[in-house]
């Protein structure tokens, strides 16, 4: 079991020595998709490329006033969380937002401060708020990015392309192969509601799974009760409007955005080919003896 662990050390240590950059890479522009795929899709190594998307009407049209024309009457779904931290470990819960119907203009009175509400306010539905609620929205974007899709045809969702249109995104980023220092426990699942006083209560999901999710927090790392973590090398970057973040298949990440940030993801397809198997026998390898 020593021999075990100490392997399981000693692969991400290679892996940074091998082919994983120190800090994430700056790019000036869009490279082919043949030269995508080979210097950082095969590689699975995150980098953010500038003017990636310089030509969308969406840069200098998405301010407040145009999106009260646009869309202010359109009816959305926002996750209301009393932190900010939506589908997060809470104590002993793994807590999901509230989700509430609500206009888009409302929704901008109170990032604007011109209603105060309790609780942070967020627009962010896996399924797409985009395509599916705004899609008023949509000719002010790329309904896909080129020499992405071009690079990654035939495989499954994985791949983000992490587009910024005003405001910025601070990234945290765990390459797959700190697996074995990262921690794992399993949660009950519940969901965040609201009380007529202002107050949040959580409130457990009935007949549910316990959810594995990550419990350390990579901004204030408990290292006394997850000492593994110490090794893990975490890189960050910051994506600002007008850059894209290649962020790639299973790579950890936490983000923190600004105040009224706006981005548009694009996921593309992974291919399940030997890194998957290696990555999964990883993942294995540290559930069987457990801490390092």
């Amino acid at each position: 079991m020593d021999a075990v662990k100490e392997c399981l050390r000693n692969v991400p240590k290679e892996a940074r020595e091998l082919y994983l950059n120190d800090a994430v890479p700056y790019l000036d522009g869009p490279l082919s998709p043949l030269q995508f795929y080979r210097d950082w899709i095969g590689p699975n190594k995150p980098c953010v490329i500038r003017n990636a998307f310089s030509d969308w009407p969406a840069l200098s049209k998405w301010n407040p006033t145009y999106l009260r024309e646009k869309v202010g009457s359109t009816v959305i779904s926002v996750a209301v969380t009393p932190n900010g931290y939506a589908d997060a470990v809470n104590g002993d819960r793994f807590v999901m937002p509230e989700e509430r119907q609500m206009t888009f203009s409302s929704l901008l009175d109170i990032v604007e401060g011109k209603v105060k509400c309790s609780g942070v306010f967020y627009v962010q539905k896996q399924c797409s708020n985009l395509t599916e609620e705004l899609p008023e929205l949509t000719g002010d974007v790329q309904t896909h990015i080129p020499w992405m899709s071009e690079a990654l045809v035939h495989k499954d969702h994985y791949e983000n392309l992490y587009c910024v249109i005003s405001g910025q995104k601070d990234f945290i980023l765990l390459p797959p192969t700190d697996r074995p220092f990262i921690p794992y426990e399993l949660y009950q699942p519940a969901t965040y509601r609201q009380k007529e006083d202002g107050n949040f209560e959580i409130v457990d999901e009935e007949d549910t799974t316990k959810v594995p999710w990550i419990p350390l927090d990579p901004l204030n790392p408990d290292f006394d009760r997850y000492p593994s973590y110490r090794l893990a090398k975490p890189l960050l970057c910051t994506v600002k409007a007008g850059e894209m973040l290649y962020l790639p298949s299973l790579w950890f990440h936490h983000v923190r955005q600004s105040h009224g940030c706006i981005a548009v993801n694009f996921w593309y397809d992974m291919e399940y080919d030997i890194k998957y198997n290696y990555f999964q026998l990883v993942e294995s390898l540290t559930n069987v003896v457990g801490s390092l």
